[in-house]
């Protein structure tokens, strides 16, 4: 899909991470039955007015399978710092599964985006909370108000049906879209990014998809491929304070893992994320979660017992690899596919500029 303004993704630079090549979008969407939708609400400009705008935020929804309540997936997620919420974790983390849509926002947006998922997964389940049980949506937030009126709260019910229902498989946008309108990192304008790998046949052949909203780190932590990019560009940095931030990992494939292997892959990512230079600092919420589409778990079957694939351990250290370059690659597509922002009171996200990033990539041989 073309970019906006002149954007790129970081391969269209020149500039790749790991040797593992990637899927055909090098995007989540390449793990087989994975969709994305978004829904970007961008309104008013000029000084904040609380509870009316400027407006700069959205919705992003992760679909790991259709009709995931009935056919659910095994999963995993991991909290590197907790500052921050990621809903109906707890859960997952008991059960071994996941069994909603997950979906990305603003942070005082988690209830009303919740309560979307709410209604879109009783519609399609009618019993659910009356003969069937209660659904508790996964919904994770990072905070945009630096750019956005979050006590607005301007994400609606239709919206959130709209991302869950026009969400689809192929290219994914990224940058200043969806959940990431507003989202601000390493001091530039942040959002969403997405990248993928496929292991070759010898080592398996299995994709892996990595997708975030990124809204984290300081502009002298940045670095792209090792490159310290961030110490390299010291002005566009925004002329008031930007709160410590927030990322949200979503990590999927089509490998055949269990819950505690899915966590292992979790746990990659955020060596991935370390690897772009953050610290994980005290105000930050770094929230992962790991899904995986190869078994399926069927809603309260009859049989006492059930049958799973799953890789043997000895055999993950691809998958490892190929998580943690997915992760590094999908926060620099980010970086470079986000536009220049103007939110509320003029506070201004600026883009990192691709024409300074290649320089800097050449000059440590990179390029």
């Amino acid at each position: 899909m073309p970019a906006p303004g002149g954007r790129a993704r970081l391969r269209e630079l020149g500039i790749a991470i790991g040797r593992i090549p990637t899927g055909e979008w090098n995007a989540i969407t390449d793990v087989p039955g994975v969709k994305v939708g978004q829904v970007t609400i961008v309104r008013g400009e000029g000084a904040l007015q609380p509870g009316k705008g400027p407006v700069r935020t959205g919705v992003t929804a992760i679909i790991p399978r259709d009709d995931v309540w009935n056919k659910k997936c095994f999963a995993a997620s991991f909290v590197l710092n907790g500052n921050g919420e990621m809903t109906a974790t707890n859960w997952v983390q008991e059960a071994g599964w996941l069994e909603t849509p997950i979906l990305l926002t603003d942070t005082l947006n988690v209830g009303k985006v919740s309560d979307g998922v709410v209604s879109w997964m009783s519609k399609l389940n009618p019993q659910m909370g009356i003969a069937d049980d209660v659904v508790l949506p996964l919904v994770a937030e990072c905070d945009d108000s630096f750019l956005n009126d979050q006590r607005g709260r301007h994400v609606s019910e239709q919206d959130v049906l709209t991302a869950i229902e026009h969400a689809k498989s192929g290219p994914v946008a990224e940058g200043a879209v969806g959940a990431g309108t507003g989202m601000v990192s390493y001091r530039f304008k942040g959002g969403i990014g997405t990248s993928s790998r496929k292991l070759p046949a010898e080592m398996g052949g299995y994709t892996i998809g990595v997708l975030v909203n990124c809204n984290m780190g300081t502009r002298d932590e940045l670095r792209i491929d090792g490159v310290p990019v961030g110490a390299e560009i010291q002005d566009l940095m925004p002329k008031s304070k930007v709160s410590e931030g927030s990322i949200i990992i979503v990590v999927a494939t089509d490998a055949p893992l269990l819950p505690h292997q899915l966590q292992r892959l979790a746990k990659r990512s955020a060596m991935g994320l370390a690897r772009t230079g953050t610290i994980a600092s005290h105000g930050s919420g770094d929230f992962i979660i790991a899904f995986s589409t190869a078994n399926t778990v069927p809603h309260y079957p009859n049989e006492r017992t059930m049958t799973a694939t799953a890789m043997n351990n000895t055999h993950l250290n691809p998958l490892f690899t190929a998580t943690n370059d997915c992760t590094q690659e999908a926060i620099a597509n980010a970086l470079t596919m986000a536009t220049t922002t103007e939110g509320r009171d003029g506070n201004t996200a600026y883009a990192l500029p691709l024409d300074r990033l290649q320089v800097i990539m050449k000059k440590y041989g990179r390029l």
